[in-house]
């Protein structure tokens, strides 16, 4: 999309019609440029590219004797009679009549009783979708439905209308006025950074046709093309920047790291067990990269306790064998403890130099380590984003794995490299991650998946608690199996209560617990507020056996590894993502003991049942993860909507999968046939470098 500056162009400019301020632009004016503010609206351009997200088609209104069943229609009536049926199962089924000119036509809607609270008797609506002819009269299945203001009359909603977002003090109505005005007088001025063999591959109106196909559409096919035009657009210059990236990363050098069978067979040695089917595979993936002359820039996925460390592993200490250094970065000191006490134990007895690096050290430990990080001494280091300060220098990295991925960015993965060289980089997650956000966040990355699990590992059997009374229970089998040997989890969504009773503050819930239901078991509180050393001396207590509860915030959701804990009971589950609470899921039942899990939650809003339902059906957390973001959205997943790293403007990878994929082909396409590098090109490249060139690390001259 273009880009503008956001400096107030003058009014004055003729030569930069779409740099006018809005409020100049016909039915817009000083007051609702205002309101327009509000939605990043400034300038002219600005306006033409708030995009409609959906659109009502009227073009199918019609009057009650004229309805067709199974056909696309809408008609319009005044809410006549609401009512709610409770059917066997749990299940209600919830009515809404229509009087339409004397007609009563009903919609309905399954398992949705709070469509009953949303309308009012004498209500204005229309309903869209396909009628059927049931007991007499029309009936139409979940329609769309469309409130009608006092002031607003059917007829003058015929045709195709766009919907945008808005925000308080401009109505839809006055909204698409202003876009409609905009479009008709100013959408001819757009530049169209694709050139014509592009859009003719893509079969892509020109950018201007698509704009006004949006705003001013003649027929629903017309804003479909128009949109897919942005929606594609969107996408390509994205995936154009991710291919860019990794044409940038396979120009560097890496040291070629062969593993001989001797290696390999001292390296397996230090397991204490059998690897599994898809750890051998991703071993394999490992072996073929380092291999190469260029860097390996490698995704590891891993549901919950499948072994991805078992694999990393691998990775660094072929690294160190081949006379190179090896080097671990995870987010948090926790999980990058519990990496080094893993390590360390595996390599006892060993010749491998290894150390933590921490971002509080003592500064005289710090000064030593950095000193045999430069001079080669130390092989293997583990650590935090400590690691990639400018403060450390290594000597020869070989193999950097980067744990968590998604709590880095790209330009952080970078910094293991220089201008010409780079290290083998593999970036593992126990957050299964979608299809579509592979294709995204993580596009410039091969990808390894690890979808079994070590042989003897239970899988958890998890319940949904919605009262008092199973809580109760809840509490009287944790005792139970705590005077078996066994511990438990108490996850809360908070450190801090709202009032003295809040159920979701783990301070509260900590002080209730001792004093009532656990009395007689030691328990121990847990979370981000407190300093290192305190986080550090409960952990120690509860990995040894002499705490057996551990009530906590989401501190334990990655790193955290007690064998003995099979019990995880989360307070408030209905705040938590799907994703999150497989997490904290995924910290019990790492042993041979069989795991329980209870997700305590009184909601009954459709996506807080739908996503706690969907934890007690399956533990596999791929298949969680897709359906996290068809609720959720890619943004909200991996937090980066709050971050602002969300590099998409209008496309969303999950709804747009097929487009996601038509992109990359494209893009991945312009990039090897060197066609992106031509001439013909030149506006396209300004436009990805001025979106990404900051993002993903990229040189100006692309």
């Amino acid at each position: 999309m273009p880009e503008r500056p956001r400096d107030n162009p003058s009014e004055d400019s003729p030569d930069d019609p779409l740099g006018m301020p809005v409020q100049f632009l016909k039915g817009v004016g000083p007051i609702k440029a205002r309101l327009l503010e509000k939605l990043d609206i400034r300038t002219a351009v600005e306006l033409l590219f708030h995009i409609p997200t959906s659109v009502d088609d009227y073009s199918q209104l019609c009057t009650a004797p004229e309805l067709q069943a199974g056909v696309e229609q809408a008609v319009f009536g005044t809410v006549a009679e609401r009512d709610v049926r409770h059917l066997r199962g749990g299940r209600t089924l919830t009515g809404v009549v229509l009087n339409c000119d004397g007609h009563f036509i009903r919609g309905v809607w399954f398992n949705q009783p709070w469509m009953y609270k949303r309308f009012q008797e004498g209500d204005r609506l229309i309903f869209r979708g396909k009628p059927a002819r049931r007991s007499g009269r029309w009936e139409f299945n979940n329609p769309s439905v469309t409130p009608l203001h006092e002031d607003e009359q059917p007829d003058q909603l015929a045709g195709i209308l766009p919907r945008y977002p808005l925000t308080e003090g401009i109505r839809m109505e006055g909204m698409r006025k202003m876009t409609h005005a905009a479009a008709m007088s100013l959408a001819h001025f757009i530049p169209d950074p694709f050139p014509k063999a592009l859009r003719t591959t893509l079969q892509l109106p020109e950018l201007a046709v698509a704009v006004r196909s949006l705003h001013a559409p003649t027929s629903l096919e017309e804003w479909e093309a128009g949109r897919r035009r942005i929606l594609l657009q969107d996408l390509v210059e994205f995936q154009l920047g991710l291919a860019l990236r990794r044409r940038m990363t396979e120009r560097l050098e890496s040291p070629e790291i062969a593993v001989s069978a001797r290696v390999d067979a001292r390296i397996r040695r230090l397991f204490p067990f059998r690897l599994t089917a898809g750890q051998e595979d991703a071993i394999q993936d490992l072996v073929r990269d380092l291999r190469q002359p260029h860097p390996m820039h490698r995704l590891l996925q891993a549901d919950v306790g499948a072994g991805k460390t078992a694999v990393a592993a691998y990775g660094l200490l072929a690294a160190v064998a081949a006379g190179h250094q090896g080097i671990l970065m995870a987010p948090t000191e926790v999980l990058a403890t519990q990496h080094w006490e893993t390590l360390d134990e595996l390599l006892a007895g060993s010749r491998v130099r290894r150390g933590l690096l921490l971002g509080g050290m003592p500064a005289a430990h710090r000064r030593k380590m950095l000193a045999e990080i430069a001079d080669g001494s130390m092989n293997l280091i583990i650590g935090t984003q400590a690691l990639i300060q400018d403060s450390v220098r290594f000597h020869q990295a070989g193999v950097a794995v980067i744990d968590e991925q998604h709590r880095f960015g790209v330009r952080q993965r970078s910094r293991f490299s220089t201008a010409e060289f780079s290290p083998h980089v593999l970036v593992m997650t126990a957050t299964p991650i979608p299809r579509s956000l592979c294709l995204t966040q993580f596009g410039d990355l091969d990808v390894s998946l690890i979808r079994d699990l070590p042989p003897g590992r239970q899988k958890v059997i998890t319940s949904r608690i919605t009262g008092k009374a199973e809580e109760d229970q809840v509490w009287q089998f944790v005792r139970q199996q705590v005077a078996t040997g066994r511990q438990a989890y108490v996850v809360c969504p908070r450190v801090e209560g709202q009032s003295e009773e809040d159920s979701a503050s783990a301070e509260q819930l900590y002080a209730q617990l001792r004093r009532g239901e656990l009395a007689e078991l030691k328990l121990d509180l847990l979370h981000g507020q407190m300093d290192r050393d305190q986080r550090h001396q409960v952990m120690d207590r509860f990995r040894s056996g002499e705490t057996n509860v551990l009530v906590s915030t989401t501190v334990i959701e990655v790193g955290v590894n007690v064998p003995n804990a099979t019990i995880m009971v989360v307070r408030q589950a209905e705040r938590f993502g799907l994703a999150q609470l497989h997490q904290l899921r995924g910290r019990i039942c790492r042993g041979n003991f069989q795991g329980y899990c209870f997700l305590v939650s009184e909601s009954e809003t459709p996506d807080a049942v739908r996503r706690l339902t969907a934890l007690t059906e399956t533990t596999d957390g791929f298949q969680l993860a897709e359906l996290d973001a068809e609720l959720r959205g890619p943004g909200d997943i991996l937090g980066l909507r709050q971050s602002g790293a969300m590099p998409l403007k209008y496309a969303d990878p999950v709804k747009h999968l097929d487009l996601l994929k038509e992109s990359r082909v494209a893009a991945r396409q312009l990039i090897d046939d060197g066609d992106f590098d031509s001439e013909e090109y030149s506006d396209l490249r300004a436009v990805v470098l001025l979106r990404f060139a900051r993002l993903f690390d990229l040189p100006q001259a692309g």
